[in-house]
């Protein structure tokens, strides 16, 4: 029998789909706000600009309305320097070689080269010429008319803006201490193979498992780390901000104790892979040291429980007191030194010793 034939076109479906969708959907709530912000920027920029299709004012609400406030002041700003840019090249463009019909090909040229320039982001330099182009295109390269535009910009900005602070205002902290608990679940377990690959003989493909989970630790603790970054951002100028700021600091120095676990962790895997023998197993001190070991495993799972979890009064902490090898090992003493040190870093990090 022969296994399943994965199709060419499925994985390359895959591929493309990727490329432009996401594992979750976004809040149906900003989606919501994104457009009653264009919405509503229409409708005060069609008061204020009768004359005009408020192209530009709904625009602008429209990108400016972000996961977060932070992000959508930024594009706000961005927004609105981007189209005065653009005006000024558009006019002048327009001043220096006339109504051209090859003044779009100057105009993207010249947007180019400005924000090169002036050391522009990406999105900004594309932001002026696109700003240049709808210059050209609906007003020509009258001077009132782009005044016009950067102020129905500033207005669908400033609406994008203070809708999306105002009305249920994005905070991206609740999967963040989930995270950070997940990932102290994970380090103890790796932490209690290590345990058993000193209680009994291993071969190497478990120690190349053992290996394996321990280095997935790595890219665990860079996800929480984002995940550290995007809630600090969904906080900064959210006026809901005082109620989460007091569990997302507890949360971040919880993790900056664990990413250094999560390095000792990930040393003591990598030591014990590399300097593994069978004869390990049999040393008074190793059975000692593989208590230990587990003692540590215990603590560091309670480290990610809340101080008002039942659990933690039921068990108490295992750790009691250092560990001590009287006589090293005349042959695996280097593994067994390293392995005590990083435990001895490790049960430091949990209780704090070494904060």
């Amino acid at each position: 029998m022969t296994g399943p034939v994965t199709r060419p076109w499925r994985r390359f479906e895959r591929d493309v789909t990727g490329r432009f969708t996401v594992q979750v959907r976004p809040s149906w709530y900003q989606l919501a706000k994104g457009a009653a912000a264009a919405i509503l920027a229409w409708f005060v920029c069609l008061l204020i600009f009768p004359e005009q299709l408020p192209i530009f004012g709904a625009i602008a609400a429209l990108i400016v309305m972000q996961d977060n406030v932070d992000q959508s002041l930024t594009r706000g700003i961005e927004r609105v320097v981007g189209v005065l840019v653009g005006i000024s090249v558009a006019l002048g463009a327009g001043a220096l070689f006339g109504q051209q019909s090859w003044l779009f090909i100057a105009a993207i040229i010249v947007a180019m080269a400005v924000g090169w320039l002036l050391r522009m982001t990406p999105s900004s330099t594309n932001q002026i010429a696109i700003t240049a182009l709808l210059m050209i295109a609906l007003g020509g390269i009258e001077l009132l008319y782009g005044a016009e535009r950067l102020i129905e910009t500033a207005i669908g900005a400033t609406i994008g803006v203070a809708l999306n602070a105002l009305v249920i205002a994005p905070v991206r902290t609740s999967s963040v201490h989930d995270a950070i608990v997940g990932l102290t679940e994970h380090s103890s377990k790796v932490l209690l193979r290590i345990a058993d690959a000193l209680d009994a003989p291993r071969d190497a493909a478990w120690l190349a498992e053992m290996l394996s989970d321990a280095r997935s630790l790595q890219a665990e603790r860079g996800r929480v780390h984002d995940l550290l970054r995007q809630a600090r951002e969904s906080l900064r100028f959210n006026p809901r901000s005082r109620r989460y700021q007091q569990g997302l600091a507890e949360d971040d120095e919880l993790f900056q104790r664990l990413q250094r676990i999560v390095t000792q962790v990930i040393g003591m895997a990598r030591a014990l892979s590399d300097l593994y023998d069978a004869d390990l197993v049999t040393d008074p001190f190793v059975i000692g040291m593989v208590e230990e070991m587990r003692r540590a495993a215990h603590d560091l799972e309670r480290l990610g429980r809340p101080a008002t979890d039942p659990e933690d009064a039921a068990e108490p902490p295992a750790l009691t007191k250092p560990y001590t090898i009287a006589r090293p090992h005349p042959t695996h003493w280097v593994l067994i030194g390293s392995l005590m040190e990083d435990l001895r870093r490790v049960r430091g990090r949990i209780t704090g010793e070494l904060d």
